[in-house]
């Protein structure tokens, strides 16, 4: 293992971010290649900007379990262990708040409303309280209301109602891919600003398998002056790394 992760950390070293843009990652070391490819990508930025990655792409690569592949990475970038944080996420501490308060008829009436705390990351606290329902009966309400008021697909832009409608969809994919359910995320991606994202697609691969023959765009689509690309890239396979594939 530690051969093959001297092999990736020389390839992002020396060669531009297109050398292996036909290579998948498979096998074993699907991995190590997947983050070689993450890197690669981040490596056309400039400096600075691969300085501001560093941190978040050790937080992904902290998740696998290859110790030899976390240890090569941190050596590599310099970059101290990232440390394990145990604060409540904001949308799920406003869900318990909104739960303390009353039963699940009211927070979903109080989800309607907008009312707080909902009048601020809606459906961010919705699907926080999706994770907490009791049962399935309950988390299929909370997710057909936050459906209900995502309403129809907006084709328009900008702050409108089409905004909240795509934090919808994101909230509603990622709920989806957590639930390993193809159909329900394929209904929820619909909704959000940019189907094709790689974040999307790398979720979907979790639900299908082999997200490895993705290595090949995240490296084709690099991009010189934005980190989005890279950013999207580390949260659609950290939910790899941490939860693991479906299948």
């Amino acid at each position: 293992m530690i051969v093959v992760v001297l092999i990736g950390l020389t390839l992002f070293e020396t060669g531009p971010a297109n050398a292996l843009d036909g290579q998948s990652c498979e096998g074993a070391e699907e991995t190590a290649c997947m983050l070689d490819a993450i890197w690669s990508a981040a490596s056309v930025l400039p400096s600075d900007k691969q300085t501001r990655l560093a941190r978040p792409f050790l937080e992904v690569v902290s998740m696998s379990r290859d110790v030899a592949l976390k240890r090569a990475w941190r050596s590599r970038l310099a970059v101290p262990e990232p440390r394990q944080t145990t604060d409540t996420p904001y949308a799920t501490e406003k869900a318990r708040m909104a739960l303390a308060e009353g039963d699940w008829d009211a927070f979903l009436r109080d989800a309607r409303s907008g009312g707080r705390p909902f009048n601020i990351g809606r459906p961010e606290i919705m699907a926080a309280g999706a994770r907490l329902a009791p049962n399935e009966t309950v988390r299929r309400r909370v997710i057909e209301t936050m459906y209900e008021l995502a309403g129809p697909r907006q084709r328009a832009s900008g702050l409108d109602r089409a905004f909240e409608q795509a934090d919808f969809g994101y909230a509603l994919a990622e709920l989806a891919m957590e639930a390993c359910d193809l159909a329900e995320f394929d209904r929820a991606v619909a909704l959000t600003a940019d189907p094709d994202s790689l974040r999307y697609a790398l979720w979907r691969h979790r639900i299908t398998g082999n997200a490895g023959v993705l290595a090949s765009r995240i490296r084709r689509e690099a991009d010189a002056d934005d980190t989005h690309h890279v950013r999207t890239a580390l949260e659609g396979y950290g939910a790899i790394l941490q939860r693991g594939y479906c299948a």
